[in-house]
């Protein structure tokens, strides 16, 4: 069995770049070079995607999936009242986000689920807003983790999230195949899928309205589940 804190392996196995990536994102002085580097995209975006969970209205329901260490729950404001539901399939990870909830001062608004976002439990329609950011690259199916967030949305409702995704880059931005093939061989990132993929099976699953930007390696999507 791998060795707690190495650099490979599943997330289940709590390697190291568990924590590394959260270092990056909290101190935006190191992480905001280095996502240029080796991702061609602002770092800024996520903490701008996040800011949409704090201005929802009071009582509103979001699942943040996967969790991770928690980067969405910087959005919640303290004081507020939002229910955040944090779904990882890695305990140690809701643990990281528990953590992250007590650190921004949001505790009292965030829940941790063990789930498999492959079959998540919940029902149809019971979020508000579903949040994967930086997470469809690690699921081992795609395809089914689009078709459950979909699924838990209420009509109308949002699903928002970002991706490493598998697409034909040419020229200098070749070096994005070279960071998917490090991350398979560490066996941090999942089959993946293309840009293409998702929009096709966001349409698929029920999803409108989905706009699907690419920023370098990372796709930033947005999409509303059909109302009615």
């Amino acid at each position: 069995m791998p060795r707690p804190g190495r650099l490979v392996g599943a997330w289940s196995e709590d390697p190291l770049w568990a924590r590394i990536y959260p270092h990056l994102v909290d101190h935006p002085v190191l992480g905001a070079p280095m996502w240029r580097l080796g991702l061609g995209t602002d770092i800024t975006r996520l903490y701008d995607a996040a800011r949409e969970i704090g201005v929802l209205p009071d009582g509103s329901r979001v699942l943040d999936v996967p969790t991770g260490s928690g980067v969405a729950l910087r959005g919640l404001r303290p004081g507020g009242h939002v229910d955040l539901v944090a779904a990882d399939i890695s305990p140690r990870m809701l643990e990281r986000s528990v953590a992250a909830a007590r650190r921004w001062g949001v505790a009292d608004q965030v829940t941790t689920a063990l789930a498999d976002v492959g079959q998540l439990p919940f029902g149809d329609g019971t979020f508000d807003l579903v949040v994967s950011f930086t997470g469809l690259h690690v699921f081992p199916d795609p395809h089914r983790a689009i078709s459950e967030m979909v699924r838990v949305l209420k009509p109308g409702a949002t699903l928002s999230g970002s991706a490493l995704f598998a697409d034909d880059f040419r020229g200098v931005e070749r070096r994005y195949g070279l960071v998917h093939a490090a991350g398979r061989l560490a066996h941090v990132l999942g089959p993946m899928c293309s840009s293409a993929d998702a929009v096709r099976w966001l349409e698929a699953a029920g999803a409108v309205d989905v706009r699907l930007e690419m920023s370098g390696g990372i796709g930033w999507f947005r999409a509303s589940k059909r109302a009615g």
